[in-house]
């Protein structure tokens, strides 16, 4: 019974990407306008879009890239689901954390 508790607990975590925001280096307040957003349109919002919505997202406002937060940093790091974007080259890692600080920071609308 204790095994199936352990991968019980295991399995409701393994599609969250854990970002221990401390040791993830962020210090810097990240700016939605000026590093997420830009991000999110040169990397995603091609097909991430109203009326072409891949995968059922569509990321051109805030509220969108806020409420689909994990699912866009799980893609990001290609945690059981495909990586993204699609077809390309990982995001630089440098963009990847400063989403997961955004994150941390309480996604805020800055």
């Amino acid at each position: 019974m204790l095994t199936l508790g352990v991968l019980t607990l295991n399995s409701c975590n393994k599609d969250k990407v854990p970002v221990d925001c401390t040791a993830a280096g962020c210090t810097d307040t990240i700016s939605f306008a000026n590093q997420i957003l830009p991000m999110i349109q040169n990397n995603c919002v091609g097909c991430h879009q109203p009326g072409n919505a891949s995968g059922g997202y569509s990321l051109s406002t805030y509220s969108e890239i806020s409420a689909n937060a994990d699912a866009i940093l799980n893609s990001l790091y290609g945690t059981s689901v495909a990586l993204m974007p699609q077809g390309g080259p990982a995001l630089a890692d440098t963009l990847i954390q400063q989403f997961s600080c955004w994150k941390c920071q309480g996604k805020l609308d800055n």
